[in-house]
């Protein structure tokens, strides 16, 4: 009998054992609305595809997809052959694409390219019921967006996975709506991660082999748990369509952009406040250095947080927290998963020998970009008022002598152009002048007194 009931408590324990490591390790966590996916502890990376079951995944993913169309209403000048202008006259245009449901009460991630400018949104489920959506936020940097439904029931939604997690050669499945063909699942790999396209604002992808085609914009990326690792975003193609690979905005990094906008009402980005270029051969022996990976600072930002924390001009970025950084595109994906004040361990090469500094991540709109005696800072809220602007730079000060007696009238002045190049940011201002290498620039400007000027500066 003894011996019973100590067979009895055994499995008592033992079930009480793994019901904790369940909801330890296996439940999924929710940080507020968004769900997260549990680690995952049994990779099928060497599995090939007819030991794979795609279905439960699939089945899942198609569910919480949906139909995007964007209808864009424009005036356009309405000319009659004989009698001239007779006014504008409405023109409506349809998009499509796709988003992906990520709450039971109807909050969609999608493209920010798919509901650009829409004067109508409709989002209709997988059960062909359709909603009218209302656009909570967007950021057109990194091309999401939020977008909200009232519906009468709980919708079924993904789970997010960590996109830092996903291996090259992980299976995955693309789910979306290509040429508005609904509930469309493509089997691929990951074929890359941290893909920088030159891409003026996600300069991270994940690149598949997964077939992604126009309509599949904003749509799931799931691994085969059909947990979200990415949103179709884009694909390379000299004919439009599909040509063997597309491009996905890690989920980690989606995550991080709506979360800001469930709770702030807008993207916070933090910065490191650093300037540089990745390291390879070449370079390294330009610079005369031994390392050949990594990111190499050549600039530090003025009050910024890498400045107060003493990282310097010449160190080497080899790693962020627990994160290897081989280059410019990891140090960006990283560090877009971060918000202002956060507080980022940076492992740096200094002088051959390693070292960890700890860098308070600065807010972006707080920094100045000084270049040549010119300190320049992205426009304000009055400035974009005032001017009719979404976006720009203008000159907060002069402190070169040689520009002294036009000081006052370049003080405040709306950078239009550089060179004839339009840059919409202070970063991109400084990216551009760096290259010139103390060149001077051909700068277009508009005073704050609204004067129209051409100076080289």
């Amino acid at each position: 009998m003894k011996k019973f009931g100590s067979l009895v408590l055994v499995s008592l324990l033992s079930g009480a054992v793994t019901l904790g490591a369940y909801k330890l390790f296996l439940e999924p966590k929710s940080t507020g609305k968004i769900t997260l996916a549990s680690p995952n502890y049994n990779k099928n990376v060497s599995l090939g595809a007819e030991n794979i079951d795609f279905t439960t995944a699939a089945e899942n993913t198609i569910h919480a997809v949906v139909h995007v169309k964007n209808k864009t209403i424009s005036k356009v000048p309405y000319l009659d052959f004989f009698y001239g202008y007779r006014g504008d006259r409405e023109q409506t245009q349809i998009g499509t694409g796709s988003g992906v449901i990520i709450t039971e009460d109807g909050y969609i991630v999608t493209n920010n390219h798919v509901i650009q400018n829409a004067t109508e949104l409709e989002v209709t489920l997988n059960n062909n019921k359709s909603y009218q959506a209302k656009l909570v936020g967007t950021d057109s940097k990194m091309d999401i967006a939020l977008l909200k439904i009232e519906a009468d029931e709980k919708l079924p939604y993904t789970v997010f996975g960590n996109s830092d997690e996903i291996k090259v050669g992980e299976w995955v499945l693309a789910v979306g709506n290509p040429y508005n063909l609904n509930s469309t699942v493509t089997a691929g790999i990951i074929s890359a991660k941290a893909r920088n396209l030159a891409n003026d604002g996600i300069q991270s992808f994940l690149q598949t082999d997964a077939a992604v085609n126009p309509g599949n914009s904003g749509g799931a990326l799931v691994n085969t748990r059909g947990e979200l690792i990415g949103i179709n975003t884009m694909i390379t193609s000299p004919t439009g369509s599909y040509t063997g690979y597309s491009f996905a905005v890690p989920s980690n990094i989606a995550r991080k952009i709506i979360e800001d906008l469930m709770e702030f009402g807008n993207v916070q980005r933090g910065i490191l406040g650093i300037e540089g270029g990745e390291l390879n051969s070449n370079y390294a022996k330009e610079i005369g250095v031994k390392t050949t990976q990594g990111f190499y600072i050549n600039k530090v930002t003025k009050n910024s947080g890498a400045e107060k924390a003493g990282i310097q001009k010449g160190d080497i970025i080899v790693q962020l927290d627990d994160k290897k950084i081989n280059g410019f595109a990891e140090l960006t994906a990283y560090i877009n998963t971060k918000r202002p004040n956060e507080i980022v361990q940076v492992r740096i090469i200094r002088d051959e020998k390693e070292k960890t500094i700890p860098v308070r991540l600065s807010k972006k709109e707080l920094l100045n970009y000084e270049i040549n005696g010119i300190e320049f800072e992205d426009i304000d809220t009055a400035d974009k008022k005032q001017f009719n602007l979404k976006e720009g730079v203008k000159i907060k000060s002069i402190s070169n002598s040689e520009y002294g007696e036009y000081a006052d009238l370049l003080k405040g002045a709306i950078i239009l152009s550089i060179d004839g190049q339009k840059l919409k940011d202070m970063e991109a201002v400084s990216s551009y002048l760096a290259k010139k290498e103390n060149q001077k620039a051909r700068y277009q400007i508009i005073t704050k007194n609204g004067q129209l000027f051409s100076i080289i500066m």
